[in-house]
């Protein structure tokens, strides 16, 4: 089943990079922006079709893809260039791939929330352990965990997050009681020695999170936004770890690394039916790391592009001068041979990792 799952990660990635790119088509087309060539992958074209004024190809690196607007960085004379759009008319065009990316990341969750997955946990307390510490802290049956040091506890699965991102095991929890919010100052969060109804003896917080929402149209959307936010938390954590050391690049992957890690969740799976659940699982996990990621104000990403537009607009709107957009172009270009240095780095240490495990 390795090559169906190769595969099918191959396809999930092709996908992701043809909307996100289909965002910028679309939106670039509806704002009467020219575009000269829609592309999937990089490097030299496979094959290809014309269409009108837009060259339709497909390329050979599967590590990205581009949608090639007139006059992106430069004005090239043509009224329909990029450039001489109206600003929020390019902010709506540089937005549109990450936002197809984050639309479908939340819709493939709603799905596997539909029709793969059971009801969702809730962070309700149902029951406690005998012998506990919590009760005694302010904690009571029916209380719903709302949030840790301020981050909200969304679902069962917030909570086991939140708790192991604790610098401390102290903190200030918050949990809604009888419809009203009670927070607990300097609350214990050690895991003492105790025994479940089961009669298994270990480390546990004493409390009991039991309890399972109805699935239907309202929970599914609801918790599929609430997945959303939970990726889009795991970035964050993810890019805090790399810039306070934590993490570093032994860490991170790259475009094989993660194809292997969608692999091997396939795999291990007890089922085919379970393995394509976990590969669309990360698929939407990606999808959404894509969208957050592409928006950071880094130069070549479309994030670093807003940034520029931005100051940009405000610059000319203050000064009534333009800002030569050559020289924003020269910094992408610059950026851009930087990423793609990084890639190619992930990409070996990736390819290294899988021959020596």
């Amino acid at each position: 089943m390795t090559v169906f799952y190769i595969l099918l990660a191959i396809l999930i990635f092709g996908f992701l990079i043809f909307i996100h790119e289909l965002g910028h088509f679309l939106t670039a087309k509806l704002c009467g922006v020219r575009v000269n060539e829609f592309a999937i992958n990089m490097g030299p074209k496979l094959f290809g079709w014309k269409r009108g004024e837009t060259q339709y190809s497909f390329r050979l690196i599967p590590i990205g893809g581009y949608c090639a607007m007139e006059g992106e960085d430069e004005d090239t004379g043509d009224p329909r260039c990029f450039v001489n759009a109206a600003w929020w008319k390019r902010l709506i065009i540089l937005c549109a791939g990450s936002f197809m990316n984050l639309l479908t990341g939340f819709v493939v969750m709603c799905l596997l929330l539909a029709f793969a997955y059971g009801p969702t946990q809730t962070a309700k307390i149902t029951g406690v352990m005998p012998g506990n510490t919590v009760e005694a802290q302010g904690l009571r049956v029916g209380d719903t965990l709302y949030a840790i040091d301020g981050r909200r506890i969304y679902m069962r699965s917030d909570f086991d997050l939140l708790e192991s991102r604790l610098p401390t095991e102290h903190c200030e929890l918050t949990v809604l009681r009888d419809g009203e919010k009670l927070v607990l100052h300097d609350f214990n969060l050690t895991r003492t020695e105790l025994t479940d109804r089961d009669g298994n003896r270990g480390k546990y917080l004493g409390i009991y999170l039991e309890e399972y929402e109805e699935k239907n149209l309202g929970s599914v959307l609801k918790y599929g936004v609430y997945e959303c936010i939970d990726f889009t938390r795991m970035v964050w954590y993810g890019l805090t770890d790399l810039f306070t050391g934590k993490a570093g690049l032994k860490d991170m992957g790259g475009v094989i690394g993660v194809v292997d890690v969608m692999v091997q969740s396939g795999e291990t799976a007890k089922t085919v039916s379970h393995g394509v659940e976990n590969v669309l699982y990360l698929g939407a996990f990606i999808a959404v790391n894509l969208a957050v990621m592409n928006m950071l104000p880094i130069p070549a990403l479309d994030g670093g592009r807003v940034l520029f537009l931005l100051i940009n607009t405000v610059f000319t709107k203050v000064t009534g001068k333009k800002v030569d957009p050559k020289y924003e172009g020269y910094l992408h270009a610059g950026a851009m041979v930087l990423l793609l240095g990084l890639m190619a780095v992930l990409m070996i240490k990736d390819v290294l990792m899988i021959i020596n495990r």
